[in-house]
């Protein structure tokens, strides 16, 4: 096989640790494509792999990466309904960071009409994340309430578009006022800032959250369940604040709440290719109709990685930073 280059992880540390090196090509095996990357966007598990806290699940490629946008550069045996050169985006086990990677064709997505094929890296993973989060396992309904925490994250900001362009009203936690501002051109419609607000103040006086989409944990679970109202729904999809926390059950019970947490990267691949449909013929339309499109904080060249690992962890950016390969261009503007 020939190499390519890829960001491998020689040891766990600080974002120093991250190194670009030639590793053997991918091959497609049946039922899936090569993709030629052109973009590929960071994420908080990626953080959390290059400290070695979050290995890849059994088969995945062991480099950093779990979405990417580009062209596919070959099929694999039995796959159907894609062509070489189609350009495209995709959720990923990993192997992101990569200038190729094989990628099951159930976890494709085509890129949307309007959307410029470095920006489409950006939302793979978060549409699948919130999709399947809020609206398949939480049920959100149009006219009921959405508590979205980390509201200008990659997460957040598209979770904001998506639940007000489906008639829900969004409430959010930020770190600052400019990102307050942020998350209310989004559609919020308060964003609380944690740093010198109670969250459990401010949404208890707005009526309280039917869903709470949490990324903390522990650190937010008692003061989660405070805000929920009757029949609230709990999903916990980061740690951030910790592993391990006290749960009211007494709390839970009165208010007929549940609290589940789930991830999506170790999911078996036929859950995954049922999650990409359902963002496919639910999602979509919306992007491409310019109600819900993705948030890029910043564009950087793959040789930058370790400045976009240290962007994340300083959590100043607004959206998804995202990384290019080769010949892609970031967007215009």
């Amino acid at each position: 096989m020939s190499p390519m280059r890829a960001v491998t992880l020689p040891s766990y540390g600080d974002a120093s640790v991250l190194t670009l090196a030639d590793v053997p090509d991918p091959e497609p095996g049946p039922g899936e494509v090569l993709v030629d990357v052109a973009a590929t966007a960071v994420n908080r598990a990626d953080l959390l792999q290059r400290q070695g806290f979050y290995n890849p699940p059994p088969g995945a490629s062991p480099y950093p990466g779990l979405e990417c946008s580009g062209r596919i550069a070959a099929l694999g045996e039995g796959v159907t309904g894609w062509g070489v050169g189609d350009e495209v985006c995709a959720l990923l086990a990993g192997g992101g960071y990569a200038e190729r990677v094989a990628v099951p064709a159930g976890q494709l997505l085509p890129v949307p009409a309007g959307v410029s094929l470095v920006e489409a890296a950006a939302l793979p993973e978060v549409a699948c994340t919130v999709w399947s989060n809020v609206f398949e396992l939480a049920a959100l309904q149009a006219d009921e309430v959405l508590l979205v925490h980390g509201g200008t994250s990659g997460i957040g900001t598209l979770a904001i578009q998506l639940a007000v362009a489906r008639g829900a009203r969004v409430l959010c936690t930020v770190g600052s006022a400019e990102k307050a501002a942020r998350a209310q051109e989004l559609g919020a419609e308060r964003a609380v800032r944690y740093r010198d607000e109670d969250f459990v103040e401010v949404v208890k006086e707005l009526g309280g959250a039917d869903v709470v989409l949490d990324n903390m944990g522990a650190a937010y679970l008692a003061r989660n369940v405070q805000v929920l109202r009757t029949g609230g729904r709990l999903v916990v999809i980061g740690l951030q604040g910790g592993t391990k926390g006290e749960l009211d059950l007494g709390a839970l019970l009165a208010k007929r709440a549940s609290v589940t947490a789930t991830s999506l990267r170790a999911r078996p691949a036929e859950q995954k290719a049922a999650i990409v449909a359902a963002v496919r013929e639910n999602v979509w339309p919306l992007v491409e109709a310019g109600q819900v499109r993705p948030v890029v904080d910043r564009v950087l060249p793959l040789e930058q990685v370790a400045d976009a690992h240290r962007l994340l962890e300083a959590s100043t950016h607004v959206g998804k930073v995202v990384l290019t390969l080769g010949s892609a261009k970031p967007p215009a503007g």
